[in-house]
């Protein structure tokens, strides 16, 4: 097994620094504020006593909001969403504790101390979180593994391995056709093995399997498994306990939950109302003058699709297409004949999907979800990728995950671009939150700006 010597002791640096932000901040606020105390000795021992109590109340709040358990993968959205709420979280206590206790050391003018505070926080966190990246990216701070069942899905998760270097991982293949429990050990132990991802559709037999987690175990060699697109128990079942028994329960996603659900719908609300006043009173008329004068048939392009739980619905769109009887069964093709030249403007800086925002404030979509496709799309890929219908747990919309991953139009292996698709949708859908949104949006706008290449 690899040994990763280094990790708590940066770990503990990085705490260390954040608590010298703190207490630098503070005092800086205390001592300006309060000249006649700087040299009252006795006020320092009682509020050396208020910074103990200010780092203690920042751990704790730190088990709950997970600011130090940064994951390779963790990306600078959810790390700048966990900071947010533990700051929110710590200012808040700030003021309970000033409250109660009447210390001036807690009174200093809060707000501006809470914005020197967060402006600091936020600026030392970034700077270690990018350059911890970069050293990655570089092969230091590496964790080596290999992966055992070669299948679609262990293909996927090496080439996200070899695309982001700065999540810090070296691919040591494994050659031998003989899996042999000495061979395995030999490789790990000569090649330093942190990690073994093994695909849950191995073709090994059961007691090979059961051999390969003893040794694992035996080694300390980490097993991480990787489940395929195609089998659905992943998605839907979250482990928990009945006291040391463990069980698998139907997983709750984030907007199962009424209050999140109550924040996206206001905000789809207020923000499809917005669009709809100040941009589209104006381009509406605009871009139906431009569908009309160029190509014969409606300026609105009307399809029944897929919505929140499979609840069909009516998706409006700008006709982009000279009116067709494949509009409904044939998708997109590279220089699709049917397209009209106002058509591939509209598509190429997504201006066709405006009228969709008058489905949001029906409640019929949302302005970030899973992308509605044609139910023709939908009923062919359905029964051949495992819980894809996943992605109707949550509504669709207008722009989504996969879009601005570039995860959009038709075009290479379908099939495999399909896959990648609905994994991306699946996490949307288990891992939804308001910030996630909020940059979906802001990644939107970048491409509606400057022209998305996949769209066609």
């Amino acid at each position: 097994m690899q040994r990763i010597r280094y990790s708590r002791y940066l770990k503990s640096i990085i705490i260390l620094l954040d608590l010298l932000v703190i207490a630098s901040i503070f005092i800086f606020f205390f001592i300006t504020r309060n000249e006649s105390l700087k040299y009252h000795q006795e006020t320092w021992y009682q509020n050396i006593f208020s910074l103990i109590l200010l780092f203690l109340f920042w751990m704790l709040l730190s088990g709950r909001t997970k600011i130090y358990n940064i994951q390779r993968n963790l990306t600078y959205t959810l790390f700048l969403e966990r900071l947010l709420i533990h700051f929110l979280f710590f200012i808040l206590g700030v003021l309970l504790i000033g409250k109660v206790s009447k210390n001036v050391f807690f009174n200093s003018d809060i707000y501006w101390l809470s914005f020197y505070l967060f402006c600091f926080i936020f600026l030392a966190k970034s700077v270690i979180y990018f350059t911890i990246k970069y050293f990655r990216s570089l092969g230091i701070n590496y964790r080596n593994v290999m992966f055992l069942g070669e299948t679609g899905s262990t293909e996927i998760l090496k080439n996200i391995f070899k695309d982001r270097k700065d999540y810090g991982y070296k691919i040591f293949e494994y050659e031998s056709s003989d899996i042999s429990t000495e061979n395995l050990v030999g490789f790990w132990k000569k090649n330093g093995i942190h990690t073994l991802f093994l695909s849950t559709e191995n073709h090994f037999n059961e007691s090979l399997e059961a051999e390969i987690f003893k040794l694992a175990e035996d080694n300390k060699v980490h097993v991480s498994l990787i489940p395929s697109i195609t089998q659905s128990d992943f998605f839907l079942y979250d482990l928990g306990y009945i006291q040391t028994q463990p069980i698998l329960s139907q997983a709750k996603y984030p907007l199962d939950y009424y209050s999140n659900f109550l924040v996206k719908r206001i905000f789809d609300i207020a923000f499809s109302l917005v669009i709809l006043v100040l941009l589209c009173s104006w381009l509406f008329p605009v871009v139906a003058l431009l569908i009309k004068v160029t190509s014969k048939g409606p300026v609105f392009f009307i399809q029944k699709r897929y919505g929140f739980h499979e609840e069909v619905f009516s998706c409006l769109k700008f006709r982009t297409m000279i009116v067709n009887d494949e509009s409904a069964t044939k998708t997109t093709e590279e220089n699709d004949a049917r397209i009209t030249k106002i058509g591939k403007f509209l598509r190429k800086t997504s201006l066709d999907e405006l009228p969709q925002f008058i489905n949001v404030l029906k409640g019929e979509m949302s302005i970030v979800g899973p992308r509605p496709h044609m139910l023709s799309v939908d009923n062919y890929y359905k029964p051949k990728i495992g819980r894809y219908s996943l992605r109707s747990m949550v509504s669709p919309g207008i722009t989504g995950l996969a879009q601005v991953s570039g995860l959009r139009g038709d075009y290479g292996d379908v099939e495999v671009e399909m896959k990648k698709r609905i994994l991306a949708d699946t996490f949307y859908v288990r891992n939804w939150s308001f910030v996630l949104d909020l940059v979906i949006i802001l990644k939107t706008v970048f491409l509606v700006i400057g022209g998305d290449k996949n769209a066609k």
